[in-house]
């Protein structure tokens, strides 16, 4: 159990989500009893640990990256006496499965490291958030261009995504500089379950993106999740201003508002 606990303080002091497993209450035989513990990452593998092996434990990993996407704990209870009957074993006994996401701080993935990307690291920052800056422009994406950031991805986004893990916590400022790489990142970010997806530029800029997605098959429904012009319109002129917008809006959102 020592094991289970290190390798998720280790995880949630990176930023890194997984879901503890804890098996609350048995009856009969089972493999594990009360008090046993797994750790699972975002893609559902174990990390440490027993539930108790074989298709349950299987089954526990899976509710366990769900657990983690949508950032909900759960509790889930198993028949160990039919096969035939979809049970996940035969040993006669029950078991109840507490399922309990750790996931610390939010993360704010920024796209773009010119000046108002730059700005929002500080205040996000501020405010408690992960950050992530990603740029494909390894000269600027680089802590003595922009400090500030727990992470530094220089590349196209399409290669740093890997390194993310996007789940309902995370939040995606495009502050990039030009609308053909906003045309690109949408798409792959859209494929993930992200809260908030904010895209910088005028409201012309908007519906020449939107209308070239739409081109490539992207759905009205989809469309809907992005918010541009990002931000709350408060008059913002500096980037400064359009940070505190930005961040502005995504507390809104994080808020249910």
């Amino acid at each position: 159990m020592d094991d289970v606990l290190q390798v998720a303080a280790d995880h949630v002091q990176r930023n890194i989500p997984c879901a503890l497993c804890t098996v609350v209450r048995t009856s009969g035989s089972v493999p594990r009893h009360a008090g046993s513990k797994m750790l699972v990452d975002a893609n559902g593998h174990i990390l440490s640990g027993t539930v108790g092996g074989g298709e349950m434990e299987n089954r526990v990993a899976t509710l366990a990256q769900s657990a983690i996407r949508e950032g909900k704990p759960t509790l889930t209870a198993y028949q160990l006496a039919n096969p035939q009957d979809g049970d996940p074993g035969i040993c006669g006994g029950t078991a109840e499965v507490f399922i309990e996401p750790l996931l610390t701080s939010p993360t704010l993935l920024i796209v773009g490291a010119g000046h108002v990307g730059r700005a929002l690291i500080h205040l996000a920052k501020w405010a408690g958030y992960y950050v992530i800056l990603t740029d494909d422009r390894p000269e600027l994406c680089a802590p003595s261009v922009c400090p500030g950031a727990d992470e530094y991805l220089p590349g196209a986004l399409r290669e740093t995504l890997a390194h993310i893990a996007l789940n309902r916590l995370a939040y995606v400022a495009l502050v990039t500089r030009s609308y053909p790489i906003d045309i690109e990142a949408i798409p792959l970010l859209l494929q993930s379950p992200v809260s908030y997806i904010g895209v910088i530029g005028s409201r012309r800029r908007w519906l020449a993106t939107a209308q070239e997605l739409s081109a490539r098959g992207i759905s009205d429904a989809d469309l809907q999740r992005i918010h541009s012009p990002i931000g709350i319109e408060i008059g913002a002129e500096t980037p400064e201003e359009i940070a505190i917008s930005i961040l502005a809006e995504i507390i809104m959102v994080r808020s249910g508002r």
